[in-house]
């Protein structure tokens, strides 16, 4: 069965990647807005700011230990931020898909929780499992998503693997 809401989830931990930094650089996040089909649109050090909360609480999903301390993170956001399930094409031809936040020129950051949160709480579902978490190196720590099968992952990356293996290997070297 194909995942239906994997491209908000690959968006949620590409946003949360430029996000979760000091000072979010409001270009590199237009971008990986574009990146991921949104339009073109200016988006202001505020509403960066937005953005930036919407992803620390989002953290919290990725950051849980197990199903239900991720369950109830995602309750916790759903409970916060959600409305009503609607449909919507936003009228430009996108098609119908499901949004659970107010209206389609809500603010950013409950749009990019309410539209993560569905995402994640629909991958826990599927998986009956945490929908993702945060890598495993000291040095990174960035989100990523469980979307395939096998083992859970404990790294963002193979750069990140391979990086704490290497290291792992030179410090039991004499």
């Amino acid at each position: 069965m194909a995942f239906p809401h994997r491209d908000s989830v690959q968006r949620a931990v590409d946003l949360l990647a430029v996000l979760l930094v000091p000072s979010p650089d409001p270009a590199s996040v237009a971008g990986v807005l574009r990146e991921h089909g949104e339009p073109e649109l200016p988006l202001s050090p505020e509403d960066v700011v937005e953005l930036r909360a919407a992803a620390l609480e989002l953290r919290e999903v990725f950051a849980a230990p197990d199903v239900a301390s991720a369950a109830s993170a995602l309750n916790a956001l759903f409970l916060k931020y959600a409305g009503p399930p609607r449909l919507t094409d936003h009228e430009d031809g996108y098609g119908w898909h499901l949004h659970i936040d107010a209206a389609d020129d809500g603010p950013w950051g409950a749009w990019l929780v309410t539209s993560s949160a569905l995402g994640l709480a629909s991958l826990l579902a599927e998986r009956q499992g945490v929908p993702g978490g945060l890598c495993a190196s000291p040095s990174c720590g960035k989100p990523f998503a469980h979307t395939g099968g096998g083992s859970p992952r404990r790294f963002c990356s193979p750069r990140c693997a391979t990086r704490e293996r290497v290291a792992a290997y030179r410090a039991q070297k004499p």
